[in-house]
Parts: C-alpha cells; structure tokens; sequence
C-alpha cells in the first residue's frame, strides 16, 4: 500500500484559511487608524476579490447566476438573525410620536425609491419592466445586516436616539414590506404588463394577506416562545439556563411556519423579536438571546460578503458605464432626496434627516432578493441586474463604513429615551 505524501494540498483548507485571514484583517487594521470598526464590511469584499485574482489554487464560488440557491439560504438565515436581533435592541416602543419618521420612510421614501429606480432601469439602463421592477425592489429596502453600527445598541442600554430608533425600525421592516414589489416583479415577467389580469390578486395575496399574517405570527411565536421561557415550568424556565441557542430555534420556528402559511416570515421574526422583548422586559436573558442572534448575523454576513467579493472579477465583466451612473444616483441622489421629501415636516432637526435619508447602506437583503427572483424565475436582465446590485453595495459598504462613524457623532441633542 503507497503511503500518502506527509504533506498534501487541499484547496478547502486553503479556502478555510484565507477567509481567516480575510475576516481577521477586515476587523482589525481599521482600529489601527480609528476606533470604528463599520470600515469591516467593504474590506471584507475587497479583500475577498482580491484573494480570488491573487492566490492560486483557491476553489472557486458559485456564481449565483448560475447557482443562486447556496446564496439564497446563507443569506436567508442572515436576514432573519438580523432582524429578530434588530427587533430584540428595542427597549421601548413608546410613544407613539417615535414611529412617525419610520413610518415615511417606509410608506414614503420606499415606495418612491422603488419608482424612481425602476424609471431609471428602463430609461437608463434599458431594462425590461419586470428588470427594472425587481431593481427597484432589490435595492430599496436598507440592510439590517450591514447596518449595525447607526442603529440602536443591545438590549436595556437605552438612550435611543430618534435618528438611530428610525435607522432601526426602518431596516427591521423595509426588508419585508419590500417583498410584494419583488414578486410584482415576477408576476410581470410571467404575465406581462397586464395588471387587470393580476392586479386585484397581487393586493390581496402578495400585500394585504401575506404582511398581516407575517404580523400576527411574529406576535403570537413572541408570546408562545415567551411562555415557554419566562413562565413554564415554575421555578425552572428556560430562561435561567442563558442558554442564547433558543433564539435560534424559535425564529426558525417562527419564520418556517409563517412561511408555510404563506406568510412573509422577514415581517414575522422582526415583530416576533419587538413582541418578546416586551415580555419580562428587564430580565438579563433578553442580551443573551440578541448576542446570540447578533454573532451568527455576524459569522454568516462575513461569509457572504468574502465571497460576494470573490465573484466580483466575474459579476464586472457585465459593469457598463450605465450601472455605475445609476448606482452614483441612486446612493447620492435617489435615496437621500426621497428620504428628505419623506421626512419633510416629521419634526427632526435638519441634520437629522440628513442623515436618515443618506444612511441606508445595502448589501445581503439585496443578494439575497435577487437570489430569490433568480431562482424562481429566468429574467432576460439577470446579468445586468447582477452587475449592477453588486456595485452598489460595494460602493455602498465603502460609503457607509468610512464615513458613518463621523456623521453619527454630530447628531443633534442628547436623548434618551426618546426625548431630548
């Protein structure tokens, strides 16, 4: 019998290695130049890109063109860590004037984020209407993955400024409220432009049904899921053993039956983790349950955005001059200028709103959209789509992470609470 080489390549533990080192340095060399840390994300795809043009021998990532669903389920997961956790870090919901700013940005600005960007992938970058319909879905909503770092801090720290309570609420909800536009979009795509045909179907199934039943589950797996911690048995709940797996378990719970039911399961965890943060409010158990959910956020994000960077050489071969015109507009025009209209006499100071309207980075809720549409249906504009969604959240990240830290240390006012 030939005995092996004591030494042997194999290209998965280079693989395993390199994204080490990818996540390691992405954390640690921007606290050399500052104490912030949101300059990790844009280097984690950098850097990421970088390892797939220089080192040898590295396996290569799936294409989600070609294989979208390996992306769609880590980036899935993701998703939904991110917005129980979101929900988890709000220590009150009170008063009710706090929601004001959110609810424009949600029933304002994205919607007419949405209009404007379809407008664009038609006039612009020449685009089908399904295209330039799931665009507009795909790059609306803001990131609750990325977006750590303006949003407001774990459970029972409170002081929570406006402007980061509306950064919050607003990515724990946009994610699933963007949904009926995605499927809108595949409705387009199957059926045409012909919405006397799909239209009332579409408004009672895709928008009214799907988000009130992702609301009523997301409250009732918060109470169930709260009795089983915080009540039975007596003497000995669940919620005493610290054990942060449980959260884990009850929004897979959660989130698969919604979906079962047809329901949007991203509306459910993000009310399931409002909900249950409700319930024995001071107890210590709600920051184990967030930390956990934050951590696999977290592992699964670094993943992600390492090998979205890894099929970036591939995804800009198809980069046109239009893509990156459009991603310019929509970061540094679009956005900001819908989120002022949207917040236009809501009563936050002037810098503010600014920045509300300027922050909303994009990133794995656009991959995993796209992966989605993708993997449902052939679109005629996916390469096109692919190209341009992934520049924009590279540009997105780079903006975001170098220049959010400074913009978030000039708020107005010092709150706590909600109030001045």
């Amino acid at each position: 019998m030939q005995q092996e080489p004591f030494f042997t390549f194999s290209a998965y533990h280079l693989a395993l290695a390199t994204i080490g080192i990818i996540v390691i340095s992405s954390r640690w060399l921007p606290r050399i130049f500052s104490k912030r840390e949101p300059a990790a994300a844009p280097l984690m795809i950098l850097f990421g890109a970088a390892a797939s043009l220089l080192i040898p021998g590295l396996p290569s990532v799936p294409d989600p063109r070609q294989s979208p669903l390996p992306w769609e389920v880590v980036s899935e997961l993701a998703i939904i860590s991110a917005l129980f956790g979101t929900g988890m870090r709000i220590d009150r919901l009170g008063p009710w004037r706090r929601w004001l700013p959110t609810l424009r940005m949600l029933v304002i600005a994205m919607p007419l984020t949405i209009l404007v960007v379809a407008l664009f992938g038609l006039s612009v970058a020449g685009l089908t209407m399904a295209g330039a319909i799931l665009l507009g879905a795909v790059l609306a909503p803001t990131d609750p993955v990325l977006a750590a770092d303006v949003q407001v801090g774990p459970p029972h720290e409170g002081a929570e400024h406006p402007v980061r309570f509306t950064l919050t609420t607003e990515a724990g909800l946009n994610d699933g409220l963007a949904f009926p536009f995605v499927y809108l979009g595949l409705v387009v795509a199957a059926q045409g432009m012909h919405p006397g045909e799909w239209g009332m179907e579409w408004l009672l199934r895709d928008v009214m049904y799907r988000i009130v039943v992702g609301a009523i589950m997301g409250w009732v797996g918060a109470r169930a899921l709260g009795h089983v911690l915080f009540v039975v048995p007596r003497g000995a709940v669940l919620a005493e053993t610290g054990s942060g797996v449980i959260a884990l378990a009850g929004v897979l719970l959660c989130y698969g039956s919604t979906e079962l039911i047809e329901g949007y399961g991203f509306i459910a965890v993000a009310v399931m983790g409002l909900t249950l943060r409700r319930i024995e409010a001071d107890h210590r158990f709600h920051r184990s349950l967030h930390d956990f959910s934050e951590s696999l956020e977290h592992a699964l994000s670094a993943l992600l955005l390492v090998a979205l960077g890894a099929v970036l050489p591939t995804l800009f071969a198809d980069l046109e001059w239009s893509h990156v015109l459009m991603a310019l507009a929509l970061l540094f025009v679009v956005r900001p200028v819908c989120g002022w209209i949207a917040l236009y006499g809501s009563g936050l100071a002037r810098r503010d709103k600014a920045v509300v309207s300027f922050y909303g980075v994009r990133g794995i809720g656009s991959i995993y959209y796209l992966c989605y549409a993708g993997h449902h249906m052939e679109f005629t504009n996916e390469t096109q789509l692919w190209s341009l969604v992934a520049f924009v959240i590279l540009l997105s990240t780079i903006l975001h992470g170098f220049t959010v830290g400074r913009a978030m240390e000039g708020l107005s006012g010092k709150y706590v609470d909600g109030k001045a």
